[in-house]
């Protein structure tokens, strides 16, 4: 059996998270350590980008912190990740949203998919 496989295999985690896409607004719940303490911190945002295949596969984030923008990537695989929420569907044609970047306010508005 080829080496890499074993090691992917070896570090999966194995959790199931909601289906996704670009567009949605998501709340990803995130451990982080600092120092000899552990938190879960929220991270909500619009997804702008799926990439990759498989274990490797990793997703953008974009929300708005006192009008500034911030992006942060995310491994599906990681084992940070404690959880992911799905809050709201998002009506897009494209895969990558990198249109939302230069907009602003009401324009940068996503319709949500009704189900």
């Amino acid at each position: 059996m080829d080496l890499i496989k074993i090691a992917e295999e070896a570090f999966a985690t194995g959790k199931q998270h909601p289906e996704f896409g670009p567009g949605d607004t998501i709340t990803v719940a995130y451990r982080i350590k600092e120092g000899n303490k552990e938190r879960i911190q929220q991270y909500r945002g619009v997804v702008i980008k799926i990439a990759g295949e498989g274990d490797k596969k990793r997703f953008t984030v974009r929300k708005m912190s006192d009008n500034i923008g911030v992006e942060r990537i995310f491994p599906i695989e990681s084992p940070f990740i404690d959880s992911i929420v799905v809050n709201k569907y998002g009506k897009v044609r494209r895969a990558k949203l990198y249109y939302l970047r230069a907009l602003t306010g009401k324009k940068a508005r996503i319709k949500e998919r009704r189900n």
